[in-house]
C-alpha cells in the first residue's frame, strides 16, 4: 500500500467521525494532501453541514469546487471540529504542521474548534518532534534578527523559497515563498523538541514571528492513523 493509498484510507475514516456530528454545523477544514483526501471524500455528504471553515486559500477553491459553502471565520462563534494533517506528531498529540505554509491560519481555525481530529498515515508518528524541519512564520522585515534567535535555540534555519512559478504574486523559484497573509517562513532544522509547550511559547515571543508551526497548545484530540492494518483511532 502506497503512501496516496495511506492518506486517503485515513481521508475516508475522517469523513466517517465527522459524520457522527449533529447536522447543521460548521466544519473546520485544514490544508494538505491528507487533507484533500478528506475533502473529496465528505464532498458527496456536503449537505451534512451548514458551511465550512477553511485554513488556506487552496483548500477554500477545493471545498467551492465541491459545492461546500465556505464561511468567513469572522462570522463564525466556534466549530465543533477542525480536521487537519500534520508533518509530525508525538504520542502526547503535539504538532508539527506547516510544510504546506498554511500554519498560521490552520492555528487560528483550531483555536476555534472544540476538537482537533489529526489526520495522517503512521509515518508521521515520532517519539521526539523537530526530525521535520519546524516553521517559523515571519513579517519580511524581521527575517534577519528572527534568524539569529532561533540560531540561538540550537536549529539551522533557511528561509524557504518558492518552489515553482506563481504567476498570480509573480513569484519565481529563486524567490521567497509567501504565504496567503503576506508573510515569509523560516524552516529550522536539527532542533529536538522535548518541551513543546514551552518551545512554542518560546518562538512567539521572537518580535518579528506570526506564529510557529508548533501545535502544542491546540494540539490534537483524536488521531486517525492510517497503517497497512487499516486505520487505528488514538484519543488524547
Amino acid at each position: 500500500m502506497n503512501q496516496d493509498q495511506l492518506k486517503q484510507m485515513v481521508g475516508e475514516a475522517a469523513r466517517d467521525e465527522v459524520l457522527k456530528l449533529p447536522a447543521g454545523q460548521v466544519l473546520g477544514v485544514g490544508t494538505g494532501s491528507t487533507a484533500n483526501y478528506f475533502i473529496d471524500a465528505l464532498a458527496p455528504h456536503k449537505d451534512h453541514f451548514s458551511g465550512a471553515v477553511s485554513s488556506s486559500n487552496a483548500t477554500t477553491e477545493r471545498l467551492l469546487k465541491h459545492g461546500f459553502m465556505v464561511l468567513n471565520p469572522n462570522d463564525v462563534l466556534s466549530l465543533p471540529a477542525y480536521v487537519d494533517g500534520a508533518d509530525e506528531i508525538n504520542p502526547a498529540g503535539h504538532m508539527i504542521k506547516g510544510g504546506g505554509g498554511a500554519l498560521t491560519r490552520e492555528k487560528i481555525i483550531a483555536s476555534m474548534a472544540k476538537q482537533f481530529i489529526c489526520i495522517c498515515d503512521s509515518s508521521k508518528q515520532v517519539p521526539v518532534l523537530g526530525g521535520f524541519a519546524l516553521p517559523v512564520e515571519i513579517i519580511p522585515l524581521a527575517q534577519g534578527e528572527v534568524t539569529r534567535q532561533l540560531q540561538k535555540l540550537g536549529g539551522q534555519v533557511s528561509l524557504r523559497l518558492a518552489k515553482t512559478t506563481r504567476s498570480d504574486l509573480g513569484q519565481t523559484p529563486s524567490e521567497p515563498f509567501v504565504t496567503d497573509n503576506g508573510g515569509w517562513i523560516l524552516d529550522v532544522a536539527g532542533l529536538k523538541i522535548t518541551d513543546p509547550v514551552k518551545m512554542e511559547s518560546l518562538i512567539n515571543q521572537i518580535a518579528g514571528v506570526i506564529t510557529v508551526g508548533l501545535f502544542a497548545k491546540e494540539k490534537a484530540n483524536v488521531l486517525l492513523v492510517s497503517h497497512e492494518a487499516g486505520v487505528e483511532r488514538i484519543v488524547f
